[in-house]
């Protein structure tokens, strides 16, 4: 497993949203994290990047305990989150903004081979490289974070709601986007409120509710299971795990 999170337990102020998440990432897959809004998805982002620290449990990536570390610490050893509301800087030119990506790095040289394959993966980044980022479409926005947190060869890639906004042409452009990036070597851990294109692209689907984990199985399994109905129609889950 590249990521495994035990019996973690975290929340903002008194409350815990998180009442003992257990959840494993496999390397080289694609794993979606799906159920209600207040089920605690973000808060399984913010505490795996740093931004929480959970109240208790374990986060171990690539064998290394990742809890509590700061969000530089977490970033520096591989993990890049692409953010659900957009993020770059409209002033910036699109080729300045994915360059920002590769702040961590100091070799010259390094980052401009990564910009070069960055460019070769989203051309965008070459075609509209000196144009203002502002000008983008949301859709185009997007495809400019996905290429911009590759410029640290990421391990780990955490996307957060990638299809918030976006109409469905460009919706699909993205999800093609997203299973290339799977193609060339990432492991995805992402979250998406659509449930079935967020399955559809996943090898692996966990299902939560009320600050736990309730189902794991593959996509299929996940999208195959009756309850996935009845939770989406505010109905509850039982304990019952796919497996």
């Amino acid at each position: 497993m590249l990521l495994q999170i035990e019996n973690v337990v975290a929340g903002y102020g008194g409350g815990d949203i998180l009442k003992g998440v257990n959840l494993t990432v496999e390397k080289g897959s694609i794993t979606c994290i799906v159920g209600p809004n207040g089920a605690g998805k973000s808060t399984v982002m913010r505490t795996i990047s740093g931004l929480l620290k959970p109240r208790l449990g374990e986060i171990t990536f690539d064998g290394h305990p990742i809890a509590g570390l700061s969000p530089y610490k977490v970033l520096s050893l591989g993990i890049v989150q692409v953010p659900q509301n957009h993020s770059l800087f409209t002033d910036m030119t699109v080729r300045e903004n994915v360059r920002l990506g590769a702040f961590l790095l100091r070799d010259a040289a390094l980052v401009n081979r990564r910009l070069h394959e960055v460019e070769e993966l989203f051309p965008i980044v070459k075609t509209r490289a000196s144009e203002k980022a502002g000008s983008l479409s949301g859709g185009q926005q997007r495809l400019v974070e996905f290429a911009r947190c590759l410029m640290l060869d990421p391990p780990l890639i955490l996307l957060d709601e990638p299809s918030v906004g976006l109409d469905p042409q460009t919706l699909k452009q993205v999800f093609d986007t997203i299973r290339l990036m799977h193609e060339n070597g990432r492991t995805i851990l992402m979250i998406e409120q659509n449930v079935r294109a967020g399955l559809g692209v996943a090898t692996h689907g966990v299902v939560m509710e009320s600050g736990r984990v309730r189902l794991t199985g593959t996509h299929q399994e996940i999208l195959d299971n009756p309850e996935i109905g009845h939770l989406y129609l505010g109905g509850t889950l039982s304990a019952r795990k796919v497996r």
